[in-house]
This record gives structure tokens, sequence and C-alpha cells, in this order.
């Protein structure tokens, strides 16, 4: 089961013993009466108020405090009463209570057609004193206690918000005072009240924000609008949305008001199921579902108020016993909305990155199941939090790593291989296990994905996950993913996207949530695809760079601040990993992966600086670092736990000895993260290539060896060749690697190892070369007169005496190839050249 369930309250575990030692015990059997002890409200501070009946069928109030684990008997009714809602203020000395004192069978029975179906008390409670009169009328009403900020010292004064089936939310103020040790309620008349909305048709109450969401109807469409509610004690209406929602049952439907089982239980089915949802990175999503027409079908929508688009989902269901059916439960994740529907599908979908469907998972069968939930009311109070009301159990809900990563493995669809591995690595608290796992998984299956590289995407996934939590809105800047688009679809499911009008927001120097959406509103405004930093731009630059070098048109000050900023992000990885490293990376110096790494900081910072000036470029240069640091970091992850899955030693440089079926596998394997770091521009751990021609060599065959090299696979280092030189005896077989190898060597790295290699093909190579850059330096400056005798020649071979002196010659005019090898000159190439001639003839040279 993908979700994880923790129960943080449990009505029969954390009162039912309470209420025992009372002699309430009656309360406990529900077999008459399913509502004997249930919960009726969850307060802002975690606090639980639930309901139960006594011996004598009285009606109780109680409040759980899941903090220290007590429970406080607040109030009783010496009547049997159906409690519609309750709160208490956060003070506890005031609680207000709606019930409902008959129903319309018992009015007409005991001729009380004048007196009111629904009452509304305020209730002083410390101690229990005097009872005020709300409301009195034949329409359900529900009260809420506003609460502070926490960590606020003891007011005098108390908010409660009144909401009326008639369609309106009022504010009363209630102002108290401490008379004789007693808190007493000072206002003598009528509360002080004020109209908070009105004409609404849905409402739902945010705890945990203090924020208030309704919808009036308008037209043919609905507004969503919401009101924040501030610890000053003002409040005014800060967003307004138009939703094109048809809605046919205006009667009004209220969420987090309160938890009444009876009316759960008369809900039908033309009621509005929608709710609201946030994300802490200024996510706002509405999900709605309505009644389909075609039986054994279900439609939802979720609208991303966030990102101007709205997604329709019409699933069609796989069993016909409709009695098991309810509707649609949306659940707050966080990082993702959950629509569920018990016994049929688990769909979780990704609030963040909404816009690609392979980043939702689609759920059903075994995998949607979630066994602790009863098919009853399910409701989502907080967020990451399931309230089940049939039995009055809270839960903390999580997504199971575990269940995850088996959901991983077995996932054939590269959509769901998608969604659950940046699931895991996005949204899960990754560990170092997790991660250990998942690398393990990529490393078997890189060929079964076809539609994306997993290696691209764990590392692109990781580094935003570990990037995006230092700084607001660096979740707009960083790529999250190396897909561009995604054409699959999610089977079981048919999607179709529109677009929306972005909501209105009203707001002067707001922090939090309402400046992260409006954060995200801007982004939507201006493009936020384009945002993302893309490895177009470093591509771009490399090959220019690249050009420019050939050309020798960059100044040396310019290459001098690139390999200073790779010095700087080499030195900062240092200070992170002090311990041995058990792969041999990060131990030699590599030209090109440094240049790349100096490029790809001042890209970075570059495109940061151009969206995040109100940072300061101190705050931008650490983040490109980190980032810089944490790729590398991230690619000799990937190498450790390779290394330790296939048991290989920290020395594999013995060329003597063919490589074993697991070295060809991490070879294989780094292969696939060199192509995947190509593909994305993205630099490479100094020393990766070294170990890679390593394995090559010990485990390709010739044919196979040079092919790569040919096509850069590849890359000749010259401590591996330099190894390979001088380790390796000449034995025929050996001698015709070497010479392959060197014959493939950039002449600069050439000049450098070649001296390694004490035979006289390399000599003979190395004198032709020599040779080669001589004439070529010469170009058009030929000698216009005979050419005089510069040394003694000790054989008397015309064309090579007449070669030598020519090039003597030359290099009497200073041009000298070698500079750094004085043995390399005209002496060199004369007696290389008797050396190859004598062996050719088979005659022994002395």
């Amino acid at each position: 089961m993908l979700l994880h369930l923790a129960a943080e309250f449990d009505l029969q575990r954390d009162v039912g013993p309470w209420l025992a030692e009372r002699g309430w015990a009656a309360a406990l059997d529900t077999s008459e009466n399913s509502s004997a002890l249930h919960v009726v409200n969850v307060e802002r501070n975690g606090k639980i108020i639930y309901t139960w009946k006594g011996n004598q069928r009285e009606t109780h109030i109680g409040l759980y405090d899941p903090q220290t684990k007590e429970n406080e008997h607040l109030y009783m009714f010496e009547r049997d009463l159906r409690i519609i809602s309750c709160s208490v203020n956060s003070e506890r000395t005031l609680l207000a209570v709606s019930f409902r004192q008959y129903t319309e069978e018992e009015r007409v029975s005991r001729l009380l057609q004048s007196v009111s179906k629904y009452l509304t008390l305020l209730i002083e409670i410390h101690p229990i004193n005097n009872v005020r009169v709300l409301k009195a009328v034949d329409s359900c009403v529900r009260v809420q206690f506003l609460y502070p900020v926490e960590g606020r010292n003891t007011s005098t004064e108390s908010r409660l918000l009144l909401v009326s089936e008639d369609k309106y939310i009022e504010q009363f103020d209630i102002c108290v005072a401490v008379e004789e040790h007693k808190v007493v309620i000072q206002n003598s008349g009528q509360l002080p009240r004020a109209r908070v909305a009105d004409d609404l048709i849905w409402a739902q109450w945010d705890m945990t924000e203090q924020r208030l969401f309704y919808i009036v109807p308008k037209e043919s469409r609905c507004t969503l609008k919401c009101v924040q509610f501030y610890p000053d004690e003002n409040f005014n209406s800060i967003l307004e949305s138009h939703l094109d929602i048809s809605v046919t049952d205006t009667r009004v439907k209220l969420v987090n008001f309160g938890y009444d089982n009876c009316q759960d239980q008369d809900v039908t089915s033309k009621s509005l199921n929608l709710r609201v949802f946030t994300s802490k990175a200024g996510g706002l999503c509405v999900c709605c579902s309505l009644a389909s027409d075609i039986p054994d079908v279900i439609t939802y929508s979720i609208y991303f108020l966030h990102k101007g688009y709205s997604k329709t989902f019409t699933v069609s269901l796989e069993r016909t016993a409709s009695h098991q059916l309810k509707e649609v439960a949306f659940l707050n994740l966080d990082y993702y909305v959950a629509a569920y529907l018990p016994g049929q599908f688990l769909h979780l979908l990704n609030i963040q990155h909404p816009d690609l469907l392979c980043y939702s998972l689609f759920l059903t069968g075994e995998d949607a199941r979630i066994d602790t939930l009863q098919n009853g009311s399910i409701q989502s109070p907080l967020m990451s939090t399931i309230l089940d009301g049939c039995i009055g159990r809270i839960y903390a809900v999580s997504i199971s790593d575990s269940a995850l990563l088996e959901f991983l493995q077995k996932s054939k669809r590269d959509s769901e291989r998608l969604a659950a591995l940046h699931c895991a690595l996005l949204c899960v608290r990754s560990t170092a296990d997790l991660e250990m796992k998942i690398i393990w998984w990529i490393s078997e299956n890189l060929s079964t994905c076809h539609s994306f590289d997993p290696i691209q995407e764990f590392i692109v996934a990781s580094l935003y996950s570990r990037m995006c939590s230092e700084t607001h809105n660096l979740d707009k800047l960083l790529p999250y993913t190396s897909l561009l688009d995604w054409i699959g679809v999610i089977p079981g499911a048919v999607c179709t996207t529109d677009i929306i009008s972005l909501p209105v927001l009203e707001f002067q120097n707001s922090k939090g949530f309402w400046e992260k959406l409006n954060s995200n509103l801007e982004s939507v405004k201006y493009a936020e695809p384009h945002l993302h930093y893309h490895s177009n731009v470093l591509r771009r630059e490399w090959q220019n760079l690249s050009e420019e070098q050939k050309e020798e048109r960059r100044t040396t000050t310019y290459l001098r601040n690139i390999f200073e900023n790779a010095k700087k992000v080499l030195s900062h990885l240092d200070t992170w990993d002090s311990e041995e490293r058990l792969v041999p990376l990060f131990q030699e110096e590599d030209y090109q992966q440094q240049l790349l790494m100096g490029l790809m900081v001042a890209q970075l910072k570059d495109h940061l600086m151009r969206h995040l000036q109100y940072v300061g470029k101190k705050k931008i240069d650490q983040i490109v670092l980190d980032y810089v640091a944490n790729l590398l970091n991230l690619v000799h992850r990937i190498m450790k736990e390779v290394w330790k899955k296939y048991q290989l030693h920290s020395c594999i440089f013995c060329f003597d000895e063919r490589g074993s079926a697991a070295e060809f596998a991490v070879f294989h394997i780094m292969s696939r993260i060199l192509e995947a770091t190509n593909g994305m521009c993205m630099p490479l751990p100094p020393g990766f290539h070294t170990l890679h021609l390593g394995l090559g060599v010990r485990c390709l065959p010739l044919h196979t060896l040079l092919h790569y090299i040919d096509n850069g696979v590849l890359h000749l280092t010259e401590t591996c060749v330099r190894k390979l030189l001088k380790d390796l005896d000449d034995t025929e077989k050996n001698e015709k690697l070497k010479f392959s190898i060197v014959t493939r060597l950039p002449e600069a790295l050439g000049q450098k190892v070649r001296q390694f290699w004490n035979h006289p093909i390399n000599a003979n190579l190395i004198a032709r070369k020599y040779v080669k850059l001589l004439l070529e330096k010469l170009g058009s400056r030929q000698c216009s007169r005979p050419i005089s005798e510069r040394r003694p020649v000790p054989v008397e071979f015309l064309p090579l005496n007449y070669l030598t002196n020519m090039l003597a010659e030359i290099e009497n005019q200073g041009v000298h190839p070698y500079e750094k090898q004085d043995h390399v000159n005209v002496r060199f190439v004369e007696e290389a050249a008797l050396k190859h001639t004598m062996m050719l003839l088979g005659l022994k040279y002395s």
C-alpha cells in the first residue's frame, strides 16, 4: 500500500479508557447508535472535540489534547441531543455549541411548531456559568472560534464564526473579563457582529492558516473567494477566481466546520464535492467531482490555479457494485493531491509540476488499496492528515518509501517508473538506504526505460530536491526534469487539459503563502518554462569557447577565471567528504572537465543573477558552487553504490589481466553515465575518463576498444595511457595495443606520454611526427642554396644525409616542435630511421 497511515488519535484508544474510569462505559457500546461517541471538531492547536452519550442518554462534550495525552470534560446537556457543531476558544473559557433540539416528527407529535429546530449557544466554561443563545432558527448553523497566532499572550477577546445554511457567514466579537475567579462575557446586550460572506453555496475552513474559502454562483459559473483572518482581529477578501463549474444543487455544503456523521450520510449524489488545497510552495488547487450521467464512470477535475490550467480525468470503473461506491475523496499531501475512490483507484497528482502527466501516479487494484480506511466518511482536515469519521480515528498520512520502491521495481510502464522515481526523490524524505536502492534499480534497468534516461532523471531530480529548499523562487529557475514533453497517456484514465483564468490577488505586504502564490502567478504570466536553466546555453558557450581556443582569440584572463571557478567547486567538494573514497575519482586533474565545471558555474551564476537580484551576489555564488559540487557528488554517489554492488576494488589498473563480468557491468554503467551527462552537458568528476578507459582496456577486445575510442565513448587520458605504456611488456599483442593507442593520441598528449614507451615502433612514430612538424613549420620557406653539413654523419647514405642536414638547418632557424623533450631532435630522427631500416632488412643495429 503506497500510502502509510499512522493513527495519531483513536477514540477507542485515547478516550475509551478515560470514559470507562468515570463510569461512562455505555458510551463505548456502539451497537445501538453508531454516533454515541464521535469526533465533532479539530481545532487549530490540534485539540480534538468529541461528544458521547451518558448512562441516562445525557449528552457530553469532551476535549482531547494530543500533546499531553489528556482528556477534559467541557460540558454536559441533560438531554439526548444531536450535536451539529462545537468549538472552544484557545483559552478554553468559552464553548460554542450548535445542536438540533427536535426532529420534525418530534415537533409535530409534541405540538412544538413554534419551537426552533436548531439552537446555537455560547457557554462560559471557566468555570461553567452563564449560557447565551446566539441563534434559535430552523436552519442548521455551524460555529468555529478563530485562533490567534501561537505563543500569543492570553487575550480578553475572542472571535467566533457562525456559518448558516441560509447562505451567510458572520463574525461575532466577544469580550471577556475575570470576575471573582470566573471568566464571564462582558457584553450585556447583543454581541458585535460583522458580515463576512453572503449568498454562498459552499465554504471550507482552513484552520491552520485561518482562511475561509467560499463559492458564490455567478450566472453560469462559480466564483471562488477567500477571506484571510489576521491576528490583529481584521479580515479582508484576498482572492477571487472564476471557475467553470456547473452546480445543480444550491444547498450549502460546508467543509471542515465540524464533522457531523449523520449529515454526511444524507449527502445526495448531486451535492457539490469540492475541496481547496494549498501547498507550502505556493500551490493552490481546487478539486471537484460531480456525478456522471454515464453509469460506472467517474469524472473529477483539478484546477491548478497557480498554473493557469485545469485537468479533467474520466475513469471507467472496474466493478459495478454501486452500493459500495462513495464519492471521490480528495486528500492534501502537500506535494501531491490525492483523488481516492475506495476499491477503485488512488490518483496522486503532482501539484508542483502538473504539466507532465508522467509525474502523477494513477494506481488501481491492490496498489490503490488503503487497508485501514473504511468506505465511509473520509476527510482531510489538515495537510497530510486523514479523518475517518466512521470510527473516530485521525491518521498522519505519508507516502511509504518501501511501497514506493516496490512499485518502482515492479512497474513495466515508463510513465509509472518516472512518477515513482520523482516521487521518491522529490517528495519522500530521501535516506542513504533509499538512494542506494534507487541507484541499484537504475543500474539494472538502463536498457528497459525507453522514453527517458533514468540516470539523467536521477541527477536532475536529486539536484532539484537538494537545492530548492535553500532559496525562495529557486524552484522556478533550476531544471526538475530532463524531459521537454511527454506524449504518453495514463492507463485507466482519460485526461483533458483546459486553460483557465488566473486568480486575482489583493494583498499588501503579505508574507508566507500569499507571497509564494503571487510569485507563482507572476511566473506563469512571464512564461515559466523559459525561466528554467537549460544546458543549451552552456553547450553553446562550450562550443564557442572550443572554436575560439583554436583561433586563440580568448584572453587568458577569461580562461583563468573559468579555471578558478572549477578550483572553487573542487575545493568546496573536498570539505564535504573527508573520508577515503572507495572509487578512485578526484585523484587527478582533468583539463576538459574543469573547463566545463568553470563554464557551468559562470553560466548558472549569470542565469540566477538575472532572476534573483534581491538575493545578493554572495548568496548566489554559494548556491552555484553547491549546485555544481552536488552534481559531481551525485555522479560519485552513483559510482560508489555501483562499485559496492559489484564488489570492485579501488585499484583495478592492472592491465595484464582481463576484466571480470562485474567489471564489464560497471564499464557499461559508466558508459551510460557518460552518455547521460553528455546529453545534458554536465561535467564529470576528475578521473572518470581514466577509470572508464582502464575498465575498457581490461574488458573490451582490441577492435571494440578502438571503436569506442574513435567514436568518443572512451577518452584517452594521460594517467591511464602512461600507466599502460609503462606497465605492459612488449609482447606482440601488447605492442599492437600500445601502437593503436599511441597513434590515436592528440599531439599535445602524445608528446607527454610517448617517451614512456622505449620501443623502435614508438621511436619511429615520434621521428615521423617530428619530421612532419618541422616541414609544416618550414612551410614555403624553401632553402635556395646548397645546405652545408652541420654535423658529422656516421654513415654514407645520401638521402638520409640530405634529410638530416635540411632538418638541422630548420632547427637552427629556431623551429623546435618538441621544446620540452630535448632528446627529440635531428639525431633522434636519424637513429630511428636507421634502426627501422635495419629491422626491415633483418639486420642487427649496433
